[in-house]
């Protein structure tokens, strides 16, 4: 029995690292060590629910749930989840490696159950989606950026909203302020922005930059994948 258990440990490490392998090629929150373990913790904690109270659940006075202790991953995982979300600029980031990391639980406690072809297709869709939403994105998918722009006259700002209404620009969220430079008083307003391609944003930052009255300061730029 220790040897089908061993098996059960290797196999979902693997499974668990080849997701962090295909997160850790993408600079993700959450690499080969996190998912390496959190499936292996899942696989582990699941023997032990299963497994673990071998020596009294046919004693007098215990009665055990062999799904007890395993139902904990579920709701424990979150907290690592949780620690991947990043709220940056009002905008919300990581949300992908969390569902990644509670599906590897999911994938290291259904090893853990003996459910060796089940653990091992949900692996592959899990690549799938991961791999197939990425190219997706990048052949037909939206570019976002954000920026900010500042100008003397609170008026002039007008024009960049001008730009935004254009076809296949999408303003998500913005932010209007005012300041001083040079002892002057100067208005800015910081956007975040999608756009259908790369060159569409490339388009807009560059008539941007073409009004005379404006700076503009390019920020973040990522794909949406």
């Amino acid at each position: 029995m220790n040897a089908v258990f061993m098996v059960r440990l290797i196999l979902a490490a693997i499974l668990g690292g080849m997701i962090g392998i295909d997160r850790e090629m993408r600079a993700k929150e959450a690499g080969i060590r996190t998912h390496f373990l959190v499936s292996l913790g899942s696989a582990l904690v699941m023997i032990i629910s299963q497994h673990g109270f071998n020596d009294v659940i046919n004693l007098p006075g215990y009665e055990l749930d062999p799904a007890r202790v395993a139902a904990q991953v579920v709701s424990g995982i979150g907290f690592i989840g949780a620690g991947m979300i990043i709220i940056q600029q009002k905008s919300v980031r990581g949300l992908n490696s969390a569902a990644g990391i509670w599906t590897t639980a999911g994938i290291g406690l259904t090893v853990g159950g003996g459910l060796y072809a089940v653990s091992i297709a949900a692996t592959i869709l899990t690549l799938v989606a991961f791999e197939l939403s990425t190219f997706i994105f990048k052949k037909f998918g939206t570019e976002t950026v954000s920026f900010s722009v500042s100008a003397s006259n609170e008026k002039e700002l007008e024009h960049v909203f001008e730009l935004l209404q254009k076809k296949r620009r999408y303003l998500m969220k913005y932010e209007l302020g005012h300041g001083k430079e040079d002892g002057e008083k100067v208005y800015y307003a910081t956007y975040l922005v999608r756009s259908q391609t790369a060159k569409e944003e490339g388009t807009l930052i560059d008539e941007i930059k073409s009004i005379p009255t404006i700076k503009i300061k390019k920020g973040d730029h990522t794909a949406d994948n």
